[in-house]
């Protein structure tokens, strides 16, 4: 007759549980290395320019308004704005500017404007070879 050890038959049972201790050993020396680190981080400058305001309004400014559409009007000084298509936009500029091309050139769109179609207008008004392209801004009230 065989005799059966009772540490025979009963089977090992596996610990269904996470180690927690290497994961806090870990993190612990992830937060020293980040307090030592961080004093030594230097932070970034960034120049962004400033928004002055001009001593006198020149006598000659060129309007191009850019509509909540996307659709441009062109206005000379203070005529009525009159609608334009982009493509006749730099053409009708230079007329406009009659030769001089120092004559300013103001940019202004509604806020719910794609960024996108105003860098478009500035930039076929300054591949067209105006020298004095700007943008206007309003003041907020506040």
């Amino acid at each position: 007759m065989a005799s059966i050890s009772p540490r025979g038959s009963s089977r090992r049972r596996t610990i269904n549980e996470i180690n927690m201790v290497p994961f806090i050993d870990v993190m612990l020396v992830l937060l020293i290395i980040f307090m030592v680190s961080a004093p030594m981080i230097t932070t970034g400058v960034v120049d962004l320019p400033s928004v002055g305001k001009s001593r006198a309004q020149p006598d000659h400014v060129i309007h191009v308004i850019v509509g909540a559409d996307e659709q441009l009007k062109l206005k000379l000084d203070k005529e009525e704005a009159q609608p334009i298509a982009l493509k006749q936009l730099a053409e009708r500029v230079k007329q406009a500017q009659g030769g001089q091309t120092n004559t300013p050139v103001v940019i202004s769109a509604d806020k719910v404007v794609k960024y996108e179609a105003v860098v478009k207008v500035m930039d076929i008004l300054q591949s067209s070879g105006v020298q004095r392209v700007g943008l206007a801004v309003r003041n907020s009230g506040g």
